[in-house]
Parts: structure tokens; C-alpha cells; sequence
């Protein structure tokens, strides 16, 4: 016997959650299923240390889906993005420029919370929703799209006619895949170290990213930990020289990662265990199918850099909320709209995203001499500074 569904949400990330409940909160009934139950504590194997930094324009989505006044209580506010050049001939900070939120708003730039609070939180605004469904360790399996309903098989067995389908369901995507949508991606032969320190000076509220080569060090504030200033570490290099530094015993490790930080906030000690992630830029041909959405990584995968992939996910969120209506979600007419309305933003935040990590990986001493002269420059001119603000956190 089929069951039949507002929403079915491939996905039980951030994203997929998110999603859930905001599409719950609005009165759709949502069923919303993921292979793996979702880690909620920071010390449980496999737990994602990461950080998500979510920008002012995510914030109404979040609060409209009921989210937001869960994670304000935990959120750490990030009032300056602070950019330092570290590309001479020793790593030390020879340029360093803030880009003070208060030039252009009342506000913080954004809020950061590691990525296992979220999911605990979101699962918790789930529970609250009568009309949602989350099924964790069950799967997507199969669909079978028409014009009136999606028609999905789970991996349990169950039947879901749906009439809209929201894939969220990462990089990887089974739905994207079903519906034959290919996937164009960049490699860089890139990898990202994942952590948490400790430090002797307080952060702030000061987002860090530190440039010499292979990529950006960068440094998110968090809440004290053991009585001692505490940031979240995204420490992007080359694949080899990542495996290398995670080979390390711990003392030549934060030996090294002390060198990297050019000792910005004082001694860093390592707070937590070091996870690992490819880096690729990545999109899909296109965003949608038959009674299917793709959103966040589904559609689009950038380099953690500007704190810009969960937010354009969130981006993704709030056109389909935007544009979705009773009798018309999951149409023709509203996908296309959901496409128009996505696409050129997605495609100029891919290119500035894919240039940035670029000008970070410059190994030569004369181009990363060019690349602090140029960031120089930019900072300079106060109305392309405050421009490239408003860009970055999606205030135009």
C-alpha cells in the first residue's frame, strides 16, 4: 500500500533537515529519510566537526522553520572576517585587512555552530512537527516520476507517492542520478583538515583565513572550551600534504599548525579529532526534474571558503519555500521558476568561490607577492570593500 506525502526529502544532513522542517513548518506533510541516523554529540565516532557559519540572509528561513530560536542560544557571532597574507619568503603575516560587518549592517555577518549541534537541534524541531516523518537508516531507492506524483520506493520496501520530491542528498545524490542529470566537477587535488583548538588570545569574534599556499587556513570562532578561547580549524592543502600532516604524532602536528597560524591567536592546541575532506567545485546540469527539486550539494558543491555552501543551500531552501504553494507545488511552472530564480546566482558564487581557492593555492613567491598587492588595492577602495561585502554575505 502506498503511502502519499506533500514532500519526500532525500537527505538528512544540515540541508535535508532544514529543509524538513521548514516545508513541516508550513504545513506541508513530509516524510524525510537518510541511509545513516544522524551523530548529535561531538564526541561520537563519526561525528562532523566541521562548522557551519550561517550568513543574515539565511536567518528567516531558519526562523520561519521554527529553527532559529533553537540555535541562537548556541550560536557564536562572527562580527569581522579578517584576511591575512602570509605569502613572503617566512610564514608570517605581512598584510592583514578586517572586513568589519558594522560598514554595512547592524548586524554580525553571520553565526557559526558546529555541524553536530545542528543536527541535534534540527532532529529536536522535527520531533515538535505531527506532520513530519523522519526515517533515519532508510534509504532512497528507486522513483518513477509522472505528471501529477512522484512514485518512490525506500529501501525498506514502503511506496511514497509524492508530489514533489526535494533531493538533498549530497554530492553524490541518488535522486540527481535517477533522474539522469549529470554533474560537471572541478578537482583541485585538494583536501581539507577538520578541528577544533584551543588558544592563549581570545578570537574576538573574529573569523580568521590565513593565505600563503595550498590553500586557506582558516580559523571560526566557538564557544570557550575548558575555560580557554576555542576556534573551529578548516586547513586546506594539498592531498599529499594532508595525509602527511594527519600521519603526524600530536606534538609535530600543532608544531606545524602553529607555523601555519603564524601564531595570530597565540599557541594553538588541538581540541579535537582531525577529520578529512575532499575539495571540489561541482554543479549540476540543471535543478530540477519531473515533480523533483535538487538543492544544496544535490546541485552544488564549492570549497569552504566565504562560509558560502550552506548558505546557498539555504538560498536553494528559501526559493523553493518562496515559490511553493498548495495547489501548485511540485508543477512545471514552479520548478521552472525555482530554476530561473537559482541558477544565475548559483553559477556567479561557483566562479568567485573557484577563483578564490585558486589565488590561495598559488605556490610562486611573485604571484603570491602579486596576490597581496591586489588584495591591498581592493581593501583600499572603500566602496568596492563594502560591494564585495554585501556580495560575500548575500546582501545583494
Amino acid at each position: 500500500m502506498r503511502e502519499s506525502v506533500d514532500i519526500l526529502v532525500s537527505g538528512g544532513g544540515v540541508a535535508g533537515l532544514a529543509a524538513a522542517a521548514a516545508f513541516g513548518s508550513a504545513g506541508y506533510s513530509v516524510i524525510c529519510v537518510d541511509p545513516a541516523p544522524p551523530i548529535t554529540t561531538g564526541t561520537a565516532p563519526g561525528a562532523d566537526l566541521r562548522t557551519t557559519a550561517f550568513l543574515q540572509p539565511s536567518i528567516p528561513v531558519l526562523t520561519a522553520a521554527g529553527l532559529w530560536q533553537r540555535l541562537e542560544p548556541h550560536a557564536m557571532p562572527l562580527q569581522v572576517m579578517r584576511i591575512v597574507d602570509a605569502g613572503g619568503a617566512e610564514p608570517v603575516a605581512r598584510i592583514t585587512h578586517d572586513f568589519d560587518a558594522s560598514d554595512v549592517s547592524a548586524q554580525p555577518f553571520g553565526w557559526n555552530l558546529p555541524n553536530w549541534l545542528l543536527r541535534r537541534e534540527f532532529v529536536a524541531r522535527l520531533d515538535e512537527l505531527p506532520n513530519v516523518d523522519f526515517r533515519p537508516g532508510i534509504a532512497f531507492s528507486r522513483m518513477l516520476t509522472r505528471e501529477a506524483e512522484a512514485l518512490v520506493t525506500l529501501s525498506d520496501g514502503a511506496q511514497i507517492r509524492a508530489r514533489m520530491v526535494v533531493a538533498a542528498d549530497g554530492r553524490h545524490s541518488p535522486v540527481r542520478k535517477a533522474l539522469g542529470i549529470p554533474a560537471h566537477t572541478t578537482r583541485y587535488g585538494q583536501k581539507a583538515l577538520a578541528f577544533a583548538v584551543t588558544h592563549a588570545e581570545p578570537h574576538g569574534n573574529v573569523s580568521t583565513e590565513v593565505h600563503r599556499s595550498g590553500g586557506p587556513f582558516t580559523l571560526v570562532p566557538l564557544p570557550d572550551h575548558q575555560g580557554k578561547p576555542c576556534s573551529a580549524v578548516v586547513w586546506m592543502e594539498t592531498g599529499p600534504e594532508i595525509e602527511r600532516l594527519r600521519a603526524l604524532p600530536r606534538d609535530a602536528f600543532e608544531a606545524e599548525m602553529n607555523t601555519r597560524s603564524c601564531g595570530l591567536f597565540g599557541w594553538l592546541e588541538q581540541a579535537s579529532a582531525l577529520t578529512v575532506w575532499p575539495i571540489i567545485t561541482q554543479h549540476a546540469e540543471r535543478m530540477t526534474g519531473q515533480r523533483t527539486a535538487l538543492m544544496a550539494e544535490a546541485a552544488h558543491v564549492v570549497p569552504p571558503i566565504g562560509a558560502q555552501g550552506l548558505n546557498m543551500s539555504l538560498g536553494d531552501l528559501t526559493a523553493l519555500i518562496d515559490l511553493s504553494r498548495p495547489e501548485t507545488i511540485g508543477t512545471p511552472a514552479m520548478l521552472q521558476a525555482y530554476e530561473r530564480r537559482r541558477m544565475p546566482e548559483i553559477r556567479l558564487r561557483l566562479a568567485g568561490v573557484d577563483a578564490l581557492n585558486r589565488a590561495s593555492m598559488i605556490e610562486s613567491r611573485p604571484l603570491r607577492d602579486a596576490r597581496a598587492a591586489a588584495l591591498h588595492a581592493l581593501y583600499s577602495l572603500a566602496p568596492v570593500r563594502k560591494g564585495l561585502m554585501q556580495l560575500g554575505i548575500g546582501m545583494r
